[in-house]
């Protein structure tokens, strides 16, 4: 890769973070909101995907439960992607495609969020998950890419960033959930002092 293509994937991936900024404001605060309402009814978010958007939902429930960038309470978050016990018994035991359903079942209680991440928006373990959360009663949030998706369909709110390439969502994804873990956290800063 010449200096121009690695300059050029910088400029797609700014390019679709801004596009990302300037049409989803307004889901990106509804997302917020929702879990402001979650955490204030006593309810905790959930997180789940694969791959790339594991290691998302590890971070952003970190952030929710630690800190983005201000001392503030702790806020309830699991990312269903981190306990190897759990996610190779469901593998192993029951199927793939049950990994996180099998966890919103023991975990989840109606008023709960489930966020999903799939790039593709087609992942069957985290259409399973949004489909057993929305059957308990969950609120359900997805990222994900194509704006048709499967994923995108079954969501109470879904964010999608209309990108071909995997690391472009991802990029996009990244800075649209700092984006919602700030407005969460400023909400409850705010209420601290």
């Amino acid at each position: 890769m010449d200096d121009n293509a690695l300059a050029g994937l910088f400029a797609e991936a700014a390019r679709c973070i801004e596009a990302l900024g300037r049409t989803g404001h307004e889901l990106i605060r509804k997302i917020a909101q929702e879990i402001i309402c979650c955490f204030t009814a006593g309810g905790k978010v959930l997180l789940f995907g694969n791959g790339g958007s594991a290691s998302q939902a590890q971070h952003f429930a970190a952030e929710l439960i630690n800190r983005y960038r201000r001392d503030r309470c702790a806020l309830p978050a699991i990312a269903l992607t981190t306990d190897t016990s759990v996610l190779t018994s469901i593998g192993n035991d029951l199927a793939f495609s049950e990994i996180f359903a099998r966890q919103i079942a023991a975990l989840g209680r109606p008023g709960d969020i489930a966020w999903g991440l799939s790039t593709s928006g087609a992942s069957p373990n985290v259409i399973a998950a949004v489909e057993i959360a929305r059957r308990m009663g969950l609120r359900t949030v997805g990222f994900t890419g194509a704006p048709g998706s499967e994923l995108a369909r079954i969501c109470d709110i879904a964010l999608t960033v209309d990108a071909a390439q995997t690391g472009r969502i991802q990029e996009a994804h990244l800075c649209a959930g700092h984006a919602v873990c700030e407005l969460v956290e400023a909400h409850y800063a705010r209420a601290q002092t």
